[in-house]
């Protein structure tokens, strides 16, 4: 590790930037109303940009359907102002529903604000042709798709008119909204269409279509006619009240237990970069579900976080180590707590939190978090304080070095706690690559954890690099996870493993046709145990040691791009598993698989992806094929269907057939769930959610009212419900428990 580590840190890669000629931002003439009519005074003789290239179907061209837009700004605000043409005059636009924070290819036209110009982090702002507004935090470059968090929430106001052959918008966002440096005269910015009539999206600054929409390595430099001024302190406070009752039907008293509760968060700006988050008493009753999935794997699965309080500047403090096998924090973590005796995920109150995050200058960010949650006495719970501390450097141009502090304590001086479980720490640096170009990727860390054990063997470790050009793309990852390594505020689902798994693609982008792109990818990935009583596996290096392997896969896919933006790709994959604990391969208690065996099966694999432009799209995907020492059929589908804007209903099912020899269970696990979306109007949204999972015997139904009567304040009414639906269960279909909860938040700048 030390030599490959060392290796990656001197790699110099390529820094040339990639911004093109960019735009004057000159102040307003006069007073802007925001209604989409672009007719206002303070619109006079402020210049149009334009000339945006084709990202999709095919990129380097310029953009059939013409796009203008304008900058401008006056003390308080930046102001935003598009027209975009169309090529027939009459056209149906393709809107989800008047839902804020819209996903998808759908129209709209959309900003990305990259005020320190890192080409790492930024702002973006859409708004579709019936003014719906969606705001997101882009992180790491952008160079996921996974990398735009819509979650994040602010104050900003939009607009949008539809006209023949063409609609404008126009938006309004604080200078207070945003974060910038004082006296800066300089932001990186680009805009992005997407007009499905065409089948087109464009951007103004080129991005080549082996890389995201959402890549940072393709910004344009604008020039603000004099240098910003700090808008001043931005102070916001989000009070909430909540009251409601639940029932439980399980115990002996299933009286309604009725409750309440008063909270809210602060967001204070210490800084042109720098934000205070404060909260007490915190209530997430109205954050959405997740939606479930059928568990066949072997160790624990992950699932995003979604509450408001941790996302700005998520990236700090979640992105540190390995993302599915060594996350040292997941905020997740906290508020939640597991009954060892039932298995069960139980709300755990939490008393207050604190995080400080964001930029002390243009090349050093810093995030702290404090929280304190309660203690449960019904599974043996002590009051846990939870601490993380986060720097991170620039360096080069996109790359950084960070280092992060996690800490898991308690303080409760209880006799009969257990000393093992009073403390939980880990420390460790990581060092983050990325070209200029965007064409270089990877990651070095190392992270050492601290209880009261005092185990040797207490570390992970990776190394990571890729690279991608528009017809090849490659990577090499190895993943050590030390035996002894326990991350308790983290994400770890196994350790004792050393992992390795390189990649290799070839793109092929057709000039005319049905296709806009073939891609083939094959990957091979490796897992051996890693044993701290083992002094021949000590350290990293290659270990084809049949006896240690535990799990190997190869597979190769082949993906196409259709011009109407349908998707098709087929896979096969070898898979060999060896047990380390017995296992049962359809989870449903049946006979377990014995320890220390090994299965060798193979399968194939589909997913198809109907045209999501229209009113009825599709995606239908599974898998046909050995598993473990039996068969496995899986099919899965998605169907939606838009009563545009108003109604979007969406229905996934997934089914699977498991048929295992004497005496293991064989299974056909369902899990349904359709989900029903009424926005009346842009403020107003019903949202019915409905999920029937056989393999957990649980029937959950979730509905929300959501009003937001002012910006950013919300009423909503939550209604949850579930039901047991297990068929041996002598009360056969049984309710569980129900809740019904309203909470009022409102959004105050002082």
């Amino acid at each position: 590790m030390k030599q490959i580590s060392f290796i990656f840190s001197l790699l110099i890669l390529s820094h040339i930037s990639h911004s093109q000629d960019g735009y004057f931002i000159q102040q307003a003439n006069g007073p802007i109303k925001i209604d989409g009519l672009l007719d206002d005074e303070g619109w006079t003789n402020i210049d149009r940009a334009g000339n945006f290239t084709q990202y999709f179907p095919y990129d380097s061209i310029p953009a059939e359907s013409k796009t203008e837009f304008m900058i401008t700004y006056d003390d308080q605000f930046i102001y935003f102002a598009a027209k975009m043409y169309n090529l027939v005059e009459d056209r149906e636009y393709v809107v989800s529903s008047l839902r804020r924070d819209y996903r998808g290819i759908l129209d709209g036209i959309t900003v990305v604000i990259d005020p320190f110009q890192d080409n790492t982090n930024a702002f973006q702002f859409g708004i579709n042709p019936y003014g719906v507004q969606r705001e997101g935090l882009i992180a790491n470059g952008g160079q996921r798709g996974n990398d735009l968090s819509l979650s994040w929430d602010n104050k900003w106001v939009a607009d949008a008119r539809r006209e023949k052959g063409y609609w404008t918008a126009e938006a309004a966002i604080p200078f207070k909204t945003l974060r910038f440096k004082d006296g800066v005269d300089k932001w990186n910015i680009n805009v992005y269409r997407i007009d499905t009539q065409n089948g087109e999206r464009s951007t103004w600054t080129p991005i080549s279509r082996n890389f995201t929409l959402l890549s940072l390595a393709f910004m344009r430099e604008v020039q603000w006619d004099k240098p910003l001024k700090n808008p001043g302190a931005n102070l916001s406070f989000i009070p909430y009240i909540a009251g409601g009752g639940t029932q439980d039907f399980e115990g002996d008293d299933t009286a309604i237990d009725g409750n309440s509760a008063i909270g809210g968060d602060a967001k204070i700006a210490l800084g042109p970069g720098l934000n205070l988050d404060l909260t007490i008493n915190p209530d997430f009753s109205q954050v959405e579900l997740d939606e479930q999935v059928t568990n066949l794997d072997r160790f624990e699965l992950f699932f995003p976080e979604r509450r408001q309080f941790f996302l700005e500047n998520a990236d700090l403090f979640q992105d540190a180590g390995h993302p599915f096998l060594a996350r040292p924090f997941f905020s997740r973590r906290i508020g939640i707590a597991r009954d060892t005796a039932t298995g069960v995920n139980l709300q755990n109150k939490i008393h207050y939190g604190a995080r400080l995050s964001g930029k002390i200058d243009n090349d050093t960010r810093i995030g702290i978090l404090n929280m304190q949650a309660d203690k449960d006495e019904t599974i043996g719970l002590p009051a846990l304080n939870y601490t993380v501390g986060v720097i991170q450097r620039k360096i080069f141009a996109r790359s950084n070095i960070g280092a992060i502090f996690v800490n898991k304590e308690s303080f409760q001086n209880d006799s009969e706690l257990d000393s093992a479980n009073r403390y939980n720490r880990v420390v460790g640096i990581d060092y983050n690559i990325r070209s200029a170009d965007g064409k270089w990727n990877g990651k070095v860390f190392h992270h050492q954890s601290f209880d009261n054990e005092k185990e040797r063997d207490a570390i992970a470790q990776t190394a990571w690099m890729g690279y991608q050009s528009r017809t090849w793309q490659f990577s090499w990852a190895h993943v050590y996870v030390g035996e002894h390594y326990n991350a308790e505020a983290g994400f770890v689902p196994r350790t004792g493993i050393f992992r390795i798994n390189p990649d290799l693609g070839y793109n092929f982008f057709p000039s005319s046709g049905i296709f806009t792109q073939h891609n083939v990818t094959a990957q091979v990935e490796y897992f051996w145990r890693a044993s701290s009583q083992d002094d021949k596996f000590r350290g990293l290096g290659f270990f084809w040691n049949t006896e240690r392997m535990t799990d190997e896969l190869w597979a190769i896919d082949y993906t196409a791009n259709f011009l109407n933006t349908a998707r098709l790709q087929l896979g096969y994959a070898r898979n060999y598993i060896y047990l380390q604990n017995d296992f049962d391969p359809t989870r449903t208690d049946g006979e377990q698989l014995p320890e220390g065996t090994g299965y060798t099966f193979h399968a194939m694999t589909f997913n198809f992806q109907s045209d999501q432009r229209k009113l009825l799209n599709y995606r239908i995907q599974g898998s046909l094929g050995q598993f473990f020492n039996g068969n496995r059929y899986n099919i899965r589908t998605t169907l939606n269907y838009r009563f545009q804007p108003y109604v979007a209903v969406r229905l996934n099912i997934d089914y699977n057939r498991i048929l295992l020899p004497e005496p293991y269970n064989d299974a056909d696990l369902f899990l349904i769930g359709p989900r029903f979306d009424l926005t009346l109007t842009k403020k107003l949204f019903f949202t019915n959610f409905i999920q029937y999972n056989s393999q957990l015997n649980n029937v959950n139904i979730n509905a929300r009212l959501q009003y937001r009567y002012a910006p950013v304040s919300d009423l909503f009414i939550v209604y949850t419900d579930n039901y047991n639906t297990d068929p041996l269960d002598q009360n056969g279909w049984s309710p569980v428990n129900r809740a019904l909860i309203l909470k009022l938040t409102y959004w105050f700048n002082p």
